[in-house]
């Protein structure tokens, strides 16, 4: 089984951040947890330091009011994002669940993972886990978390 730490952080995500249970347990006892259930030590600790890094961007919260504004990407961001990403990208901040400090940190996040390409549901994803951390973001963070379960339950049915 070749996990890598994006599954690393949809496991941690789904069973421990985005959870109302206040007896979260500590970053030791994941860790010991992670590697129980099979995931390498390597991208256990590259899972954290992901999210460590996500957290301080989070603190740059931005005045200034909202505007579209237009993306350019570099060569390897097109390499990792396909259109489909894009367009998505694209789609949440003309709808407002982006705004263009958000859009960087999705992206920025996308390309910390360290993987060749990135799906259109691996980016889901990846913007509920920056919404969840950005200060003032929670009806948009909820408006996502709608999109995302209910396309996984349209799979499931």
């Amino acid at each position: 089984m070749k996990e890598n730490v994006f599954d690393v952080l949809l496991y941690l995500f789904e069973n421990y951040i985005d959870t109302e249970d206040t007896n979260k347990p500590d970053k030791d006892t994941l860790e010991s947890e992670l590697e129980r259930i099979g995931f390498p030590e390597l991208e256990i600790n590259k899972a954290f330091d992901w999210l460590e890094s996500m957290t301080v961007v989070a603190d740059e919260e931005s005045t200034e009011p909202f505007e579209l504004s237009m993306r350019f990407y570099a060569e390897a961001e097109l390499e990792r994002l396909d259109v489909s990403c894009r367009g998505y990208l694209l789609f949440l901040e003309q709808v407002g669940v982006l705004d263009k400090d958000t859009r960087e940190i999705v992206i920025e996040r996308v390309m910390a993972l360290e993987t060749d390409e990135i799906d259109l549901e691996q980016l889901k994803w990846v913007v509920l886990m920056v919404l969840f951390y950005q200060p003032g973001r929670e009806v948009a963070y909820a408006w996502m978390e709608d999109l995302v379960f209910e396309d996984l339950e349209a799979v499931i049915h």
